[in-house]
């Protein structure tokens, strides 16, 4: 049976959590091709202390190591929060076609993250982008992760 956009956040939101259980923040990434899973990833910054290691970053990094391809053209990310602009740029450069997140940036300043706010409709506007953007999809289920997030961020630092 083929998954659904659905399918796909939830795994997503699975990877924003299971990020949490591992002591990282939550923020998960999961990149399919042709509707089959090609990778999901989380945030890893303060496992590896690398400060670009995002869930997308992460989730990108794994596709092209899996695929042996820089080039990640006919691909969807689907992430748990809107993606940074780091994170937007570095979709961009690696020709993914389409964008699915579900809490955007100001849920994560709310959530205590130090976001720059500049949506990525505002980013694709500037750099001229073809991706496809679909926002706030499953947005609730993301905002409850972050819940879980603050109710036990002592746990995590």
């Amino acid at each position: 049976m083929a998954k659904t956009d659905a399918d796909w956040m939830r795994l997503a939101i699975d990877m924003a959590r299971q990020a949490i259980a591992d002591g990282q923040t939550p923020f998960g990434a999961v990149i399919t091709k042709n509707n089959s899973l090609i990778v999901a990833a989380h945030n890893v910054v303060w496992q590896t202390t690398d400060i670009t290691a995002h869930g997308e970053v992460n989730a990108i990094r794994l596709a092209c190591k899996k695929l042996n391809s820089i080039d990640l053209r006919g691909c969807t990310i689907y992430s748990s929060t809107e993606p940074c602009p780091m994170c937007f740029a570095a979709i961009h450069w690696a020709g993914i076609e389409k964008i699915v997140y579900a809490a955007n940036i100001a849920d994560a300043v709310h959530a205590g993250f130090n976001e720059l706010p500049i949506s990525n409709f505002d980013l694709k506007k500037m750099g001229n982008s073809a991706v496809q953007i679909v926002p706030d999809f499953m947005k609730k289920e993301a905002q409850d992760v972050f819940e879980e997030f603050i109710k036990n961020k002592g746990k995590i630092y």
